[in-house]
């Protein structure tokens, strides 16, 4: 059940994040990253994950599953705004000059990805969501993942 449940975190994860492709930080962006991690609570992990929910929601596949009004979006931007604009101009204003200053954007990107694994990382921690995953790993054959482990 080990092997099913990394499977679907690594999913997850990776359908959850927009900056899918990899972003290397050096050693500033790496400091930038830290702050902003250790700069977070809880709630600002749930309005970051919130505003991705909400953004991925508007992809016409997934549209008509979610019922978030342009309203709410909005409040939901301006949130998340606020909270990247807090991140970045004040509670880790000094890494971030040296961050762009020395590894330029990528740096921020780079930050924000880990960032929003760390959130998506607070989503999945919940009970009821937990309890939710059970759904999808009730299809997973059990037998075959673990063939991947030794070689025929």
């Amino acid at each position: 059940m080990k092997v099913v449940k990394s499977i679907f975190f690594a999913l997850l994860l990776v359908t959850s994040i927009f900056q899918i492709k990899s972003a290397q930080a050096g050693p500033y962006g790496d400091e930038l990253t830290k702050c902003i991690v250790e700069s977070s609570s809880s709630e600002d992990l749930t309005v970051f994950a919130r505003w991705i929910f909400s953004i991925v929601a508007l992809h016409p596949a997934v549209k008509s599953m979610s019922s978030i009004t342009d309203k709410q979006r909005d409040g939901i931007n301006k949130e998340s705004a606020e909270l990247f604009m807090r991140l970045l101009t004040v509670s880790c204003k000094e890494q971030t000059q040296k961050a762009l200053k020395y590894e330029g954007q990528k740096a921020i990107e780079s930050s924000f990805n880990v960032f929003g694994q760390v959130a998506m990382r607070e989503l999945l921690s919940n009970p009821e969501v937990n309890a939710g995953m059970a759904g999808f790993e009730k299809y997973f054959d059990e037998e075959k993942l673990k063939s991947l482990r030794s070689p025929e």
